[in-house]
């Protein structure tokens, strides 16, 4: 099989425009198939002030009620996705910008309320990526470009977690692609000691996880990440790679911050 490289970045770099464009200039001479995910960063919650909505957040996630959709819809799907796909025009990777809905190939439910209603928030359920349109499109030599929105198929758009949204793309073409998975931070990776950057652990496997969370040395907001890696590994994808976006190239060499396996 071939290999395809799925790549998420969030908004560390989308905010910053000049660490976008060196990751986007990186992105551009990786070679094989590649998929970017991209976030929205702060952008969304600026022009939400500025129309006078605001935003609301809990537990660091944002709840969508109908003006934030139309406001995320914009800026994620809209001026976000266009300057990444401009961008990597720009250095000679023809790019293609989507959402969920644009051929259909990302679906998901409203998420039921529970204890907090997020809104128009999506869940992607199993099944719910159409591999085939995907792949159609990475076999004609374009590289799909997604924003964190979806739909339910119904008409409805969905604000959906990137993060998902990579690992949902990862599983549903590993059958057809050697698949990494790359998440993109302002980390060099997962440090065995937070105040040090030099101190990113090369590589876990699944049978090390628990003995990291005791330890404490894997905590806080990186377990639900970590978890999510060895999910997606556990369904077929090859191996997820965690680190910052300026070494993105060290992936060629298989150096680039934290690599979870099997």
């Amino acid at each position: 099989m071939s290999k395809l490289w799925v790549i998420k970045i969030g908004g560390n770099i989308i905010d910053h425009p000049e660490a976008l464009g060196r990751f986007l200039a990186h992105f551009a001479v990786l070679r094989g198939n590649k998929i970017l995910v991209h976030g929205g960063g702060k952008i969304a919650t600026r022009m939400a002030s500025d129309l006078g909505i605001t935003a609301t957040m809990v537990e660091g996630r944002r709840i969508t009620d109908e003006a934030m959709l139309r406001v995320v819809t914009m800026v994620y799907a809209g001026l976000t996705n266009k300057q990444v796909v401009a961008g990597l025009q720009a250095n000679g990777c023809n790019a293609i910008g989507l959402s969920g809905a644009d051929g259909n190939t990302i679906k998901a439910i409203k998420r039921p309320v529970a204890a907090i209603d997020y809104g128009y928030v999506g869940d992607i359920l199993p099944n719910s990526v159409d591999a085939d349109a995907i792949g159609a499109l990475i076999g004609a030599g374009f590289t799909p470009v997604f924003s964190a929105i979806t739909h339910d198929g119904n008409g409805q758009l969905l604000n959906t977690n990137a993060d998902t949204i990579a690992s949902a793309l990862a599983v549903a073409l590993a059958s057809r692609y050697q698949t990494s998975l790359v998440y993109c931070f302002e980390k060099r990776g997962v440090l065995r000691d937070v105040n040090d950057e030099t101190s990113a652990i090369p590589e876990i496997r699944t049978a090390e996880f628990e003995a990291l969370k005791t330890s404490g040395i894997v905590a806080d907001g990186m377990i639900p990440k970590l978890h999510n890696a060895f999910e997606a590994i556990a369904k077929g994808v090859d191996e997820v790679c965690i680190g910052h976006a300026d070494d993105l190239l060290l992936l060629r060499e298989q150096r680039f911050g934290t690599r979870l396996i099997k």
